[in-house]
C-alpha cells in the first residue's frame, strides 16, 4: 500500500513536442484497488500520458508519483510493479503463446522455480492453455489481445496500465476482454485504462476523468457524472435539420442542454423540465452524452 493509497498520482503535469502542448495540466488520481477510465477525443493527450506514466516520454512540468515511486528518477521500480498493455499489437510472431509469456517471465525476473506456474496461471487467465503451442500469428484478434494482457500479468503486477486494449475488435470479443479486466478489478489490481468505447468505461470503470486538450474537464464515477452534467433523462427528437435546429433554439432558451447526433438532437435533463420538452423517444441519459458535451467531440 501506498501512504496516499493511490496507484497513481499526477499533479499538474505538462508535455510539449516542439510547439504542440500534448499534456496541459493535466491532474489524475487513480486509487489502489480502483479502475479508472481515462477518456478523451483523438489528441486529447490520452497515450501521451501512459508514455510519461511508463517513463517513454519525460513530463516537462509537474508531479509524477506510480505506486508511491517518483517519476522520471525511480522509473525503473515502478516499471517492475506495473504491467502494460499496449494499443499497438508487439507480440512475437515468430514465436509460439508460451514462447512469448517464456520470455517476458525473464524480463520481469520471475524466480525460476515460479516461472512454469506463473505461465500456467497466465494461460489459464487468458483461456490459451490450448492454444499454449500455436504460433501468435495463427490466433484471432481476439485471442491476441488476451494474450497481450496475459503477457503484462505474469509477474503479477499491482498496476495495469491498458491503452485502448479493445481498439478494433468486434463486440463478441471485446465483452470477452471486458469479463477479463472486470476480473482483475475484482481482484483487487488497479487499473487505469484509456479508451473510445464509452460504453466500456461506463461498464468497468469505478470512475473515469475526462480529457480534452490536455486536460481533466470532468472526473467522477460515471454515474455521478451522468447525473450531474445531463441529468437521468433524455428526449430522442428526429426530424429535417430545420426541425432540430428549432428544437436546440427553443431548448435554449430554456436552459436546457441539447446534443445533436445525425438525424436527431437529444434533449439532455428532461426529468428535470416539468414536461416542458418537444415529443420524442425518451432514454436514460448515458456517459457518451456527457463525454460529448464536455468534450465538443464526435466519438472516434
Amino acid at each position: 500500500m501506498t501512504s496516499d493509497g493511490l496507484a497513481i498520482r499526477l499533479r499538474g503535469i505538462v508535455k510539449r513536442y516542439g510547439e504542440i502542448t500534448a499534456v496541459n495540466g493535466l491532474d489524475l488520481d487513480v486509487p489502489e484497488g480502483r479502475c479508472v477510465g481515462l477518456l478523451g477525443p483523438n489528441g486529447a493527450g490520452k497515450s501521451t500520458t501512459m508514455r510519461v506514466l511508463t517513463a517513454q516520454s519525460i513530463a516537462d512540468e509537474g508531479d509524477v508519483r506510480v505506486l508511491g515511486y517518483e517519476l522520471p528518477a525511480r522509473s525503473k521500480p515502478a516499471r517492475a510493479e506495473m504491467g502494460v498493455v499496449p494499443q499497438l499489437d508487439n507480440l512475437d510472431t515468430t514465436l509460439t503463446v508460451e514462447q512469448n509469456l517464456v520470455v517476458f517471465s525473464y524480463l520481469y525476473r520471475v524466480p525460476g522455480p515460479e516461472r512454469a506456474t506463473a505461465i500456467e496461471r497466465v494461460l489459464s487467465i487468458a483461456n490459451l492453455t490450448d492454444r499454449r503451442g500455436a504460433k501468435v500469428d495463427e490466433l484471432s484478434g481476439g485471442m491476441r489481445r488476451r494474450l497481450l494482457i496475459g503477457r503484462a500479468l505474469i509477474h503479477r503486477p499491482r498496476l495495469m496500465l491498458l491503452d485502448e486494449p479493445t481498439v478494433g475488435l468486434d463486440p463478441q470479443v471485446r465483452q470477452e476482454l471486458w469479463a477479463l479486466i472486470d476480473r482483475l478489478r475484482n481482484e483487487g489490481t488497479s487499473i487505469l485504462m484509456s479508451t473510445h468505447y464509452i460504453e466500456e468505461a461506463e461498464r468497468l470503470c469505478d470512475t473515469v476523468t475526462i480529457v480534452s486538450h490536455g486536460k481533466a474537464v470532468a472526473v467522477g464515477s460515471p454515474r455521478d457524472l451522468i447525473k450531474e452534467h445531463t441529468g437521468g433523462e433524455a428526449v430522442e427528437v428526429y426530424g429535417p435539420p430545420a426541425r432540430l435546429r428549432e428544437v436546440e433554439t427553443a431548448m435554449a432558451e430554456r436552459g436546457l442542454r441539447t446534443r445533436r447526433t445525425g438525424t436527431s438532437v437529444a434533449v439532455l435533463g428532461a426529468d428535470r423540465a416539468n414536461g416542458d420538452v418537444p415529443a420524442g423517444e425518451r432514454r436514460p441519459a448515458n456517459l457518451e452524452d456527457v463525454f460529448v458535451l464536455l468534450t465538443g467531440e464526435e466519438i472516434a
